[in-house]
C-alpha cells in the first residue's frame, strides 16, 4: 500500500484540479468576481504558510531572486488559470492550458540549456497544431483569439516557467516554494484590485464565505500539496501520465455537468494536444537522441 500511496495521492490531486471549475463557478455565481475570489482564496493560503516561510528563512534567504521568480511565474500562472476557468469555457481553457509541451521545450532550452530530441520536437509540433485548430484554424488570422483564450495560453506558459524554476531551485524546500507561489498570486490579484480592474466584493453572504473558505483551505490546499508531494515521490514519466487526468476530468465533467460542447475541429485540436502530452509523459532517457547540442 505504501508503494502505491504517491500514485493514489497524485490521482486524487489531479481529479481535484480537473474539477476545480465547479467550486470556482459556484462561488462566482454567489457574487464574488474572479480577481476578488483569487485575492481572498490565495490570501488565506499565503498566510497559513507564513510560519513555514519564517521557519525556513535561513534556508531560502540566499535564493531571494529565485523565490521572486517563483512568486511571479507561479503566482501569475495560478491567477491566469483561475481567472480563465471562472470566466471562460472549461474545456477550451483546459485544452489551451495544456500546451505545456511547447512551453516546456522552449523554456528548458532557453533557461536550463536542455537538449531537444526528436520526440520533444514532435510533441511541440503536435501541440502547436492542436492549438491552431482550437483557435479556429486559418480563421485565426481574420478573427483574433478572445482575451480569455490569451489568458489561458499565458497561464500554461507561466506554469511551465514556474516548473522550470521549481526544478532549478533544488536548494529551496518545496513548502517555501509553494508559499512563495501563493504570496505571488495573492499580491498580483491585489495589484489588479488596486488598479480598478475589478472591485473587491462586498456584502458577501455567509454561504459564499463558507464555500470560499472551504475551497481555499481544503480543496485548493489539498490539490497543491497532493500534486507536489506526489510528483516528488515518483518517476517523472509516471507522474506526467497521471497528471493528464486533470484534463480528462475537466473535459468529461464539463461535458456531463455544464453541457459544454466542442466542434469536430476543436476536438481534433484537443486530441493533438493530448497526444503531445502523452509523448512527453512516455519519453525516457533512452529515447533521447539530441538534435541540438550545447557547446
Amino acid at each position: 500500500m505504501k508503494a502505491h500511496l504517491p500514485v493514489l495521492v497524485l490521482l486524487g490531486a489531479s481529479i481535484l484540479w480537473g474539477l476545480t471549475w465547479l467550486p470556482l463557478k459556484s462561488i462566482n455565481e454567489m457574487g464574488i468576481d474572479g480577481i476578488g475570489l483569487i485575492f481572498l482564496a490565495y490570501g488565506m493560503l499565503a498566510f497559513i504558510l507564513v510560519p513555514l516561510l519564517v521557519k525556513q528563512f535561513k534556508i531560502w534567504k540566499e535564493h531571494k531572486k529565485m523565490m521572486f521568480l517563483i512568486a511571479f511565474f507561479g503566482g501569475g500562472a495560478n491567477l491566469a488559470f483561475t481567472y480563465a476557468l471562472i470566466n471562460g469555457e472549461v474545456i477550451r481553457v483546459m485544452v489551451l492550458f495544456y500546451l505545456l509541451p511547447v512551453w516546456g521545450v522552449a523554456g528548458g532550452r532557453l533557461f536550463l540549456k536542455e537538449e531537444i530530441d526528436r520526440w520533444r520536437y514532435l510533441g511541440a509540433f503536435l501541440a502547436i497544431s492542436g492549438a491552431f485548430l482550437i483557435l479556429g484554424g486559418f480563421e485565426v488570422f481574420n478573427t483574433p483569439p478572445s482575451w480569455i483564450d490569451l489568458i489561458a495560453l499565458i497561464s500554461g506558459l507561466f506554469f511551465a516557467l514556474n516548473n522550470l524554476m521549481f526544478r532549478a531551485a533544488q536548494a529551496i524546500p518545496v513548502s517555501s516554494k509553494i508559499g512563495s507561489m501563493f504570496f505571488g498570486c495573492f499580491a498580483m490579484a491585489g495589484v489588479f484590485l488596486l488598479a480598478g480592474v475589478e472591485q473587491l466584493p462586498s456584502g458577501i453572504s455567509d454561504n459564499a464565505w463558507l464555500l470560499l473558505i472551504g475551497y481555499a483551505l481544503f480543496w485548493l490546499l489539498l490539490a497543491n500539496i497532493g500534486s507536489q508531494w506526489g510528483v516528488t515521490h515518483m518517476e517523472a514519466g509516471r507522474s506526467s501520465i497521471i497528471i493528464i487526468l486533470e484534463l480528462i476530468t475537466a473535459v468529461v465533467s464539463a461535458t456531463l455537468i455544464a453541457g459544454e460542447t466542442m466542434t469536430a475541429i476543436e476536438w481534433t485540436g484537443g486530441a493533438l494536444i493530448m497526444t503531445a502530452a502523452f509523448i512527453e509523459a512516455f519519453r525516457t532517457k533512452d529515447d533521447d537522441q539530441p538534435l541540438t547540442t550545447i557547446d
